[in-house]
């Protein structure tokens, strides 16, 4: 029961974290789109594997132009919350980006808890 109530209240957090990032994405701002990266996660992308939170960052950078997201609007479905051990849970999310056009596919996250927060080290999204 105890570790039940862990387990929601740790996916409670991640998202929550996950919101934020969104809200992050639709207000323009990077930073906060980021907050949810670990220093040393990895995003693999259909171009390859980009290393490190300043890396990835640098990637969306363009995108984030006059107050929002070139891109649209970001809204994540969570559809898997598993934990791996102690300190790691999987999510696996749908993606949407509201804009021009509406664009969805699907993410995979590795969290990791690190000083106290759950921070993304591993994003495959397709």
């Amino acid at each position: 029961m105890i570790a039940a109530m862990v387990q929601l209240a740790e996916a409670t957090t991640i998202a929550a974290a996950m919101a934020a990032s969104a809200a992050g994405w639709n207000a323009g701002d990077l930073d906060r789109f980021m907050a949810v990266y670990a220093d040393d996660a990895v995003y693999v992308t259909a171009r390859g594997v980009v290393r490190g939170k300043a890396a990835i960052a640098a990637r969306y950078a363009p995108g984030f132009t006059g107050g929002g997201n070139t891109r649209g609007k970001l809204s994540f479905a969570m559809l898997v919350k598993r934990p791996i051990d102690a300190t790691h849970r999987v999510l696996i999310a749908r993606w949407t980006l509201t804009g021009k056009e509406t664009q969805s596919g699907y993410t995979t996250l590795v969290f990791a808890r690190r000083d106290g927060h759950w921070r993304i080290v591993t994003d495959h999204s397709s």
